[in-house]
């Protein structure tokens, strides 16, 4: 199927590992022009070769998001590379394994885990916006979890999630921009094996038998970032194999 993505550009937060990295690859095969950001800069240069092996129009740029003139300067060396922004991916994030019990688990935790998922994705979306409204025509997609929509993670982890599912619902309802040709959706992974991360111990309790990889989920936000998902919008898909329990 052509996702009539090709020359599209797209902005993916947090894209050198993971998710992210997975999305990026994804949407570089589609023909999208890629800007990738992360904090760790040997990392960003190595992933940023090697997709330019796929494509020359791949760019990484170093981005800490707990800082917001971090953000700023993003969105806009983005532009002063290429002009226009089709695509927001709000991926960067993290922060289900950081703490420890409620009581122990101090609030600069509880903030961090917020700033760097939930308050990230509000600062990039609300710097694209204005690019994407006057082209008429923008995907924004937030990468959330099965524990922003119920319980059983870590209540700052779950919490900052809730938000970001909550951030792209209420945009979407938001006439002024989804009659400008801005969609707004949230993909809620379940538990993704990913280089470098231990797999969870209870696999084998997972319909499937199985955690999910990376490229399945990016498979779902690269259907969500087309042209053929024009009435898609406000939606949050469940990429889980089955795991989660709620309706």
């Amino acid at each position: 199927m052509d996702l009539g993505l090709k020359g599209k550009n797209a902005l993916i937060t947090g894209g050198s590992r993971g998710i992210g990295l997975a999305i990026a690859e994804t949407l570089v095969e589609e023909g999208c022009n890629v800007i990738i950001c992360a904090r760790d800069v040997k990392r960003l240069i190595e992933v940023a070769n090697k997709l330019r092996e796929k494509s020359p129009n791949v760019l990484g740029l170093e981005c800490d998001v707990l800082n917001p003139d971090d953000i700023k300067l993003t969105v806009e060396s983005f532009i002063d590379a290429w002009g226009r922004i089709d695509i927001l991916v709000n991926n960067v994030g993290g922060g289900g394994r950081w703490g420890y019990d409620f009581e122990d688990t101090t609030e600069d935790v509880w903030t961090d885990v917020y700033n760097k998922n939930a308050m990230a994705a509000m600062r990039f979306t609300k710097l694209v916006i204005p690019f994407m409204r006057k082209q008429k025509w923008g995907r924004v997609v937030t990468i959330s979890s099965i524990y922003g929509k119920e319980g059983g993670g870590r209540p700052w982890f779950n919490m900052a999630k809730s938000a970001e599912i909550s951030l792209m619902k209420s945009l979407s309802m938001d006439k002024r921009l989804v009659r400008d040709g801005i969609t707004f959706n949230t993909v809620c992974p379940g538990h993704i094996s990913v280089e470098g991360k231990t797999d969870e111990d209870n696999v084998e309790d997972f319909p499937l038998g199985r955690m999910g990889s990376p490229e399945e989920v990016a498979n779902v936000v690269a259907f969500l970032c087309s042209e053929k998902t024009s009435l898609v919008n406000g939606a949050c898909v469940v990429v889980d194999g089955g795991e989660s329990r709620s309706f």
